[in-house]
């Protein structure tokens, strides 16, 4: 049984920054993929960006490209979303997830284990 448990949310000011944290438990193949996604009231689970595990490479959203970055600790399991230059419009809960799709999977039903997700808050 695979594990994620995310940590890192709270509240900062526009143009500000925030590093959340991942941390995942159980079997972890080298094909899989951690995602990162968003959610605000009423709406879906939105796309931020996804790193292969093995590989490293990542992909973002259009939307964070240049602001938002992925990287991992594999001693500690841990996958990092590093948040640049935070917008009212990033506010959302965010959630990290894996899957096992080979190409970039950007939707949700393509994942299969998530977290419980962390709160995001930007002020204007």
């Amino acid at each position: 049984q695979v594990q994620l448990v995310e940590s890192g949310g709270g509240l900062v000011q526009a143009g500000g920054s925030l590093r959340l944290s991942c941390v995942v438990s159980g079997r972890v193949f080298s094909g899989d993929a951690i995602g990162w996604f968003r959610q605000t009231p009423g709406n879906n689970r939105r796309f931020v960006g996804a790193m292969r595990w093995s590989s490293g490479n990542a992909a973002y959203a259009d939307d964070v490209k240049g602001r938002f970055a992925i990287s991992r600790e594999n001693s500690k399991n841990t996958v990092y979303l590093q948040m640049n230059n935070l917008k009212p419009e990033d506010s959302a809960v965010y959630f990290c997830a894996k899957t096992s799709v080979l190409s970039t999977a950007t939707m949700s039903n393509m994942y299969n284990y998530w977290g419980h997700g962390t709160q995001v808050t930007v002020s204007s």
